[in-house]
């Protein structure tokens, strides 16, 4: 496990992971340009939901780099990458079991968004979340589960469109699970 946390904290590991996640985050907010041009301005911020978790470990390994913590953005992170990493591959996992076609695409998004929930997870170590910090993340992800299925600003997968009640029931549980994680880690954390 030793072995483990160095590679994590080895600086080259880290620009190596912080320019992953720059270019998947703007591939991210390319792969919304449809959905982000119908959609209305007032909504905008919570459309791209996996890119801007993304963005939220960006700002999280800068600061690692700058060895500083920036504790809010990694509860934000924490929360989102878990939640949308787990909610794109059982949503492409899906789209396979109704259509019966997986995709270099597909295949490409269940890898990255995997690799999503777990970079967060595996970070949490050095994480220096406090219970406010949780409190706005929980906030955050809640109210964009609102945005999505309420105003219906989820993202797109036409095949699934039947579905979107259970999605969203899934999805607001997933939310659940992605903030019990978070203060595990905040609390494990605090005993430490």
């Amino acid at each position: 496990m030793n072995w483990l946390l160095y590679v994590l904290k080895d600086r080259r590991f880290l620009w190596l992971l912080l320019i992953v996640n720059v270019l998947g985050t703007i591939y991210g907010y390319i792969w919304y340009g449809n959905q982000l041009a119908q959609t209305p301005g007032k909504f905008l911020l919570f459309v791209p939901d996996s890119p801007t978790a993304s963005l939220f470990f960006v700002i999280v390994l800068i600061g690692f780099l700058l060895k500083r913590n920036f504790s809010l953005f990694e509860a934000l992170a924490t929360v989102t990458l878990f939640k949308y990493g787990v909610w794109a591959v059982v949503m492409n996992l899906l789209v396979y079991k109704v259509t019966g076609v997986m995709d270099p695409v597909m295949l490409m998004l269940v890898a990255s968004h995997a690799a999503m929930a777990i970079q967060g997870i595996l970070y949490a170590p050095f994480y220096t979340i406090k219970m406010w910090h949780l409190v706005v993340a929980a906030i955050w992800t809640l109210h964009n589960d609102i945005i999505d299925y309420v105003f219906f600003m989820m993202p797109r997968y036409r095949a699934l469109d039947e579905f979107i009640p259970q999605i969203g029931y899934f999805t607001f549980w997933l939310s659940i699970l992605s903030i019990a994680i978070t203060y595990f880690f905040c609390k494990w954390r605090q005993k430490k």
